[in-house]
């Protein structure tokens, strides 16, 4: 009897320390693992393979974020939610994003007080070059950049 009484204190004592560390735990999870498309085109499929159907063909930079991996495979979600399988291999680590609402305004500067100097339109694809703070500087692809408001765009 005498024995079970250590015991239950380990055990009481083993779960108060995971309950004290629960908060530190979650705290310590990864971010979303970002990629973007590294080739000019890259086929998003069905499946982990490239027997499977094509879903969508996507384009040089489009950014996706990992929700799984398979072999030489990762399976990926879009801005829209679509999922799919692409080959790792065709995948990159320069940062996109894409506008999320019908109209964004860029600025010149992060942040409202700065002047308008263009409009983006959803699905519009562009470079990431700086984050500061809830702003980000992207570049279009024709060059030109300026910033946006990090809430109206998706990806890192």
């Amino acid at each position: 009897m005498t024995r079970k009484a250590p015991t239950r204190t380990i055990v009481t004592l083993l779960a108060w320390c995971a309950i004290a560390l629960a908060p530190t735990l979650a705290q310590a999870q990864p971010a979303k693992q970002m990629v973007s498309v590294k080739g000019s085109i890259l086929n998003m499929r069905a499946g982990p393979g490239t027997q499977n159907t094509i879903l969508w063909e996507l384009q040089k930079g489009y950014p996706l974020q990992v929700t799984q991996r398979k072999n030489r495979w990762l399976k990926v979600k879009d801005f829209e939610g679509d999922t799919g399988w692409v080959a790792a291999s065709l995948t990159g680590r320069q940062p996109h994003h894409i506008v999320k609402v019908n109209n964004a305004n860029v600025r010149s500067g992060p942040g409202t007080k700065h002047r308008i100097v263009g409009k983006a339109t959803y699905g519009e694809l562009m470079r990431t070059r700086e984050n500061r703070g809830s702003w980000v500087r992207v570049e279009r692809t024709e060059g030109k950049s300026g910033w946006i408001s990090k809430k109206l765009l998706w990806g890192w």
